[in-house]
């Protein structure tokens, strides 16, 4: 999993699930994120796997059936000092309430951007960049201010030229 391009965020998982590719009904696309993570193109990270884990749902299942070997440790040096750096950087923002930093210190999307940063991957989420915000820190937000790469999972299966 070393060489994936895409790392991808809780919410490509959940709203998939969900909503549009519920497993019931398209069944191809799960089949198809697992094809992609065997074949290294994507990945996730092992914060938004405990995330996922949470919900004890057909999702946690697929998780644990089909995708734990493409949740990669953040238990690595640079990604923490990336990480560090990222809480940091967010802690110094006067744009966010305190309550937004402290979620967003709480959860896997530092994490994430930090693992995307350090790794060179893309992010793939369906949060959008918002300069205005005040109740969250976004990831799109965040990676703009370490120049990380970010879509959504769209953008990403077109450009993985996946067809279901």
């Amino acid at each position: 999993m070393e060489g994936a391009s895409y790392v991808l965020d809780a919410n490509v998982f959940i709203e998939a699930a969900r909503r549009y590719y519920a497993f019931d009904l398209v069944p191809t696309f799960w089949e198809v994120l697992v094809d992609l993570a065997h074949d290294g193109k994507i990945q996730s990270i092992d914060r938004v796997r405990e995330e996922l884990m949470r919900g004890k749902d057909d999702l946690s299942q697929w998780v644990t059936g089909h995708f734990s070997h493409a949740f990669a440790s953040t238990d690595d040096e640079e990604v923490i000092r990336c990480y560090r750096d990222i809480i940091a950087w967010a802690t110094d923002q006067d744009q966010y309430q305190e309550s937004a930093k402290k979620l967003f210190a709480e959860g896997a999307d530092g994490w994430l951007v930090a693992y995307a940063q350090c790794k060179g991957r893309t992010l793939v989420t369906h949060e959008v960049f918002n300069e205005t915000i005040k109740s969250k820190l976004p990831i799109p937000n965040v990676c703009q201010a370490f120049n990380v790469s970010f879509l959504d999972t769209f953008s990403m299966l077109r450009e993985l030229r996946v067809r279901i």
